[in-house]
Formats: structure tokens, C-alpha cells, sequence
């Protein structure tokens, strides 16, 4: 599975080991991730692939607007996280 923008991902090392996160860029062979709490948009994590475990739900809304380079609150963020936790959204790509 590849990654993908808006997509929701496990962080399973460093010290935010076990923390769930929006992809919401990539930087070379580094995959942005934040949370909008302690990881904002403004100031995303980057996180090696290896490091991560990729879910199989995408955060819809986030992924469109981060594809036309609509800027993402850290609310919507957070929103969207709560939302993929609680129900998911399946991934339509």
C-alpha cells in the first residue's frame, strides 16, 4: 500500500510510538505527519515509512484540500482523526 495524503497512520517508533496521525506531506524519502495537538500543520513530524503503520482509511476532505494546497486547520485536523477513530472512511483510490 502506498502512502497517501490524508491518509491515517500509527506512528510505532520514537517517542511518539503508538500515536495516530494524518499524513499531510512528503519531503524526499520522509512522510509528513501531524496530529493538530502536539504535531501541527504548520509544524508536521517527518517520520521515516518504516516507522509508521499505514491504515487503510483516508481522511477525504483533508486530502483534497492538501492536494489543491488549500491550507488545513489543525481543527480540521483534529476532526478528521476523531472521525477515522471512531467509524473510518475507506479509501476509494
Amino acid at each position: 500500500m502506498d502512502a497517501q495524503l490524508g491518509q491515517l497512520v500509527t506512528s510505532t517508533a520514537g517517542r511518539d510510538s503508538g500515536r495516530q496521525f494524518l499524513i499531510v506531506g512528503f519531503n524526499g524519502n520522509r512522510i509528513l505527519v501531524a496530529d493538530g495537538d502536539l504535531r501541527s500543520v504548520k509544524r508536521p513530524k517527518p517520520k521515516n515509512l518504516r516507522h509508521l503503520c499505514l491504515h487503510s482509511v483516508v481522511a477525504e476532505e483533508i486530502r483534497t484540500k492538501l492536494a489543491a494546497n488549500i491550507p488545513v486547520s489543525d481543527a480540521e485536523i483534529r476532526t478528521a482523526l476523531e472521525r477515522l477513530q471512531d467509524g473510518g472512511e475507506e479509501v476509494d483510490g
